[in-house]
């Protein structure tokens, strides 16, 4: 009898903590939530993070704490990520740099892109401009790649940073153009814009929210416009298919990823709660004012969409032998 009862007892126990993790999940989230930002406070990641967090908040129904960690380029916030809990207590808000392009620009990948995260939804695309000094001889994609044909020991583009975006945009400009641009990296945009402004380097391909003010003022020339169509702000300046380089047709972005794992179920109601805070009229507004117009995609399409960017880059980056350590 008492070793029957024991079986039993056993089984019912096994049973019981077989649906604690399902019955946490349906009480989901039952506690503050963590979303990290792998960059400094004030930058475009941030402020991002910071206008949602307060509309997921109350989607939510529990606290959404932002946690600065910035560092190699946003590398280590994700590196930590990848060793959370995947219960939906910690998030990231994370951009095309640390996601795409700075892991497979390591010698040593921190983490596979692909496998590592979990996908909530994407929240926004930006474009890019590409800008030169007012006084360099040029006056479109074309003209200045002849230029930089004729000057070869010269000519450089800037970046904000190895293993930018910024860094990848003037890498896939050198391999299309058939050109050897030098890589003047800076620590972040600012300080490339002014070094631009003033002569000493020749080319910039950054998001235009920040160079558009510098264009229309005289300090720097538009010569071609990463998005789809041009820009109601300068609409004289091409597309980069229209100047016959459709290929630089490139983007940045920014989602909410969490650690591999994640249940269905929590990523649906995750899904849900970003779906109505980018339909909150005054995020939508900000954000489009800001430059960065919203993107939504679901967390399967962010899957797919994430999937189909590593291919592109991981190319771009082989053919430039472009790398970090």
């Amino acid at each position: 009898m008492l070793k029957q009862f024991t079986y039993l007892f056993l089984i019912a126990t096994a049973l019981f903590t077989q649906t604690l993790p399902s019955y946490a999940q349906s009480n989901y989230p039952n506690k503050p939530i963590k979303l990290v930002v792998g960059f400094p406070p004030g930058g475009g990641v941030d402020f991002t993070a910071r206008l949602i967090a307060p509309q997921l908040a109350e989607a939510l129904g529990q606290q959404v704490i932002i946690e600065n960690k910035p560092g190699a380029a946003g590398v280590i916030a994700l590196n930590e990520l990848t060793r959370a809990a995947p219960d939906g207590y910690t998030l990231a808000v994370a951009n095309i740099g640390p996601m795409v392009l700075a892991p497979n620009m390591m010698a040593k990948k921190p983490y596979d892109p692909l496998k590592d995260f979990t996908p909530i939804g994407q929240i926004i695309s930006t474009y890019f401009l590409a800008v030169v000094p007012r006084d360099l001889p040029v006056d479109s994609l074309k003209s200045f790649i002849q230029w930089a044909k004729k000057n070869p020991d010269k000519a450089n583009f800037a970046s904000g940073g190895n293993g930018s975006i910024t860094h990848l945009n003037g890498e896939l400009l050198n391999t299309l153009g058939g050109i050897k641009l030098t890589h003047v990296p800076y620590k972040g945009s600012a300080p490339a814009i002014v070094d631009l402004v003033s002569g000493q380097t020749h080319i910039l391909i950054d998001i235009t929210g920040i160079l558009v003010p510098q264009v229309q003022s005289g300090n720097l020339k538009a010569i071609g416009i990463t998005s789809p169509t041009r820009d109601k702000d300068l609409p004289n300046v091409p597309t980069m298919r229209e100047s016959g380089f459709a290929e630089l047709e490139t983007s940045g972005w920014q989602g909410i990823v969490g650690p591999a794992g994640m249940s269905k179920e929590v990523v649906q109601k995750l899904q849900a709660a970003l779906k109505k805070t980018l339909a909150n009229p005054d995020v939508r507004e900000r954000l489009e004012k800001a430059g960065t117009p919203i993107t939504e995609r679901s967390s399967a399409e962010f899957a797919a969409f994430i999937k189909a960017e590593n291919d592109r880059w991981v190319s771009v980056i082989k053919a430039s032998g472009a790398s970090i350590e």
